[in-house]
């Protein structure tokens, strides 16, 4: 049996195929850190914006919105007209847009920036991994997808961290402004180290594309305006149950589209018939719903509640984040000797585990060492997942249906992020209404008449999930702390949602079928694996 070799009309003039590793992981550690950077900033949006938790929240949920939304048809542009240009057009959209999104004056244009930076992300995602496929033998091809999807795991674990830093030492700007250097960079290395790929006629499923992203935007909308307009109307007679039923109606009519279509369609419905695919789907939209639902509230806890700064915050998460740089190489190793299912199986009971212990040590007067483990332990049980769960993924798939399966395993998982996104700050929000009143009711019955007069003046004044220094800083002190306590709880029962989410990720890695991992010596099997690797 031969090794499978690199096509020879990709021309690296001379170079090694990991000429092309610098350009495309840069590129791609800017769009997996911004899917969660913005969460370290999120206290300092609300005061800099004068903007309610619900409007920040949207800072994430437009550009996780457009980013998965839009996945399925930018990996059909790379197809028709080359992994490098497209992935050259996305680079520059998402550096200007990171410029804009710095320098927005409003929280309304942030939004926009933000969803415009999303289109940059979707563009590019598909091409890194199909630059990669095709350019590397088959016999190198998992060592380079190591490299990628340990990129993965490292950057969205390390958003928060380095938004941490530069939020405390330079502004939230910089969260954004930080990716003009590095996308220059990622521009050059791309312009004179990717190769120019063969190109292949593709037909676009315009009406699919447009199904997926008014039916996603509806039901994202009304998760995530519920709490705003108190799940009643929003427009006339237009409801947010309304709404949310329309999104869930128009992704029906997406699915029947796909059907209909067949193998044309963007996510051509077959694929699904391959058990362990359906199920990585499950757990890999599962992750990307617990990534986001554990960071967005717990890194506000840390800076409301906790009073830390955005630094100190973010360096919580610091010891997690390397220990995932550390784990992920292994776990990408191990899956070539064990079925995957295996080590996916541990990833997500480790953070069932950990999740779960976090939602319980979360406390109005918690100790920074009490956070700091649990966290050491997520950032381990995030490296077993990510590389592993992508060969779970593509394992029972042939040659060619793993494009195909590799876009809508990256899609499935975006919207994971989305779903999340809205529901953690729909459960935030209605939590923190009932749980702070509850919490200051006893400790205000104590004060004198005319502070509790006060006392609900000040409260009244900003929604639960609004409340800054400034309406803070005139309540008694008792109240202060009741306000702290009821936080705490209402971010602990939100956490519990995200454990809920895990469980399901389990539940998923268990069912799969145990198959053997495959060898470098069949190529074939190979090409399935690494062409789906996230």
């Amino acid at each position: 049996m031969t090794t499978d070799q690199r096509p020879p009309t990709v021309d690296l003039h001379g170079r090694s195929p990991w000429s092309v590793i610098p350009a495309l992981c840069l590129g791609f550690f800017m769009i997996m850190v911004d899917t969660t950077i913005v969460n370290i900033a999120i206290p300092t949006l609300q005061e800099n914006f004068d903007a309610s938790l619900t409007a920040v929240g949207w800072v994430n949920s437009a550009y996780l919105l457009t980013f998965a939304v839009l996945l399925l048809v930018t990996g059909r542009l790379g197809d028709r007209f080359g992994p490098r240009p497209i992935f050259v057009a996305g680079l520059i959209v998402f550096t200007l847009t990171s410029l804009a999104c710095g320098l927005a004056p409003s929280i309304g244009l942030l939004i926009a920036a933000r969803a415009a930076q999303g289109v940059g992300a979707a563009l590019m995602t598909p091409q890194t991994m199909s630059m990669i496929t095709r350019v590397f033998p088959a016999a190198k091809r998992g060592a380079a997808m190591g490299v990628w999807g340990a990129t993965a795991g490292v950057a969205t674990i390390a958003g928060p961290v380095l938004g941490g830093a530069l939020v405390g030492s330079w502004g939230w700007e910089w969260i954004f402004f930080v990716n003009i250097p590095i996308g220059v960079v990622a521009l050059w290395l791309s312009v004179t180290r990717l190769p120019t790929l063969p190109t292949h006629s593709r037909s676009f499923d315009l009406v699919g594309v447009a199904l997926s992203v008014v039916g996603m935007f509806l039901l994202v909308f009304g998760l995530q305006e519920g709490a705003t307009h108190d799940w009643g109307q929003v427009w006339g007679p237009i409801t947010i149950w309304m709404l949310i039923g329309a999104g869930v109606l128009v992704l029906a009519a997406f699915i029947v589209w796909q059907n209909h279509l067949g193998d044309d369609a963007l996510m051509p419905l077959r694929l699904f018939h391959v058990r362990n695919f359906s199920l990585a789907n499950v757990a890999g939209w599962a992750v990307t719903f617990a990534m986001t639902g554990l960071f967005f509230p717990f890194t506000i806890f840390l800076q409301t509640v906790l009073g830390m700064s955005a630094l100190h915050a973010a360096l919580v998460g610091l010891p997690g984040s390397l220990l995932s740089g550390i784990v992920a190489p292994f776990a990408g190793r191990l899956s070539d000797r064990v079925p995957a299912k295996w080590i996916v199986s541990i990833g997500f009971a480790i953070l069932v585990v950990v999740v779960t212990w976090l939602s319980l040590v979360i406390d109005a007067d918690a100790q920074t060492w009490q956070l700091v483990l649990p966290m050491c332990f997520f950032g381990i049980g995030t490296g077993f997942l990510f590389s592993p769960l992508a060969s779970a993924a593509t394992a029972g798939l042939d040659q060619r249906t793993a494009g195909a399966g590799a876009g809508a395993f990256n899609t499935n998982r975006q919207i994971g992020g989305v779903i999340g996104s809205a529901a953690v700050v729909a459960l935030l929000t209605s939590r923190l209404a009932t749980e702070i009143p509850a919490a200051v009711a006893p400790a205000a019955a104590t004060l004198p008449a005319d502070q509790q007069q006060s006392v609900m003046a000040a409260l009244s004044s900003a929604d639960s999930s609004s409340l800054t220094a400034d309406h803070l800083s005139k309540l008694p002190p008792t109240i202060v702390h009741a306000v702290d306590v009821g936080f705490a709880t209402a971010v602990g029962q939100t956490l519990l949602l995200t454990v809920g989410i895990l469980a399901l990720g389990l539940v998923a890695s268990l069912s799969m079928k145990a198959l053997r991992p495959h060898h470098h010596g069949a190529p074939a099997a190979k090409d399935d694996v690494a062409a789906a690797a996230l």
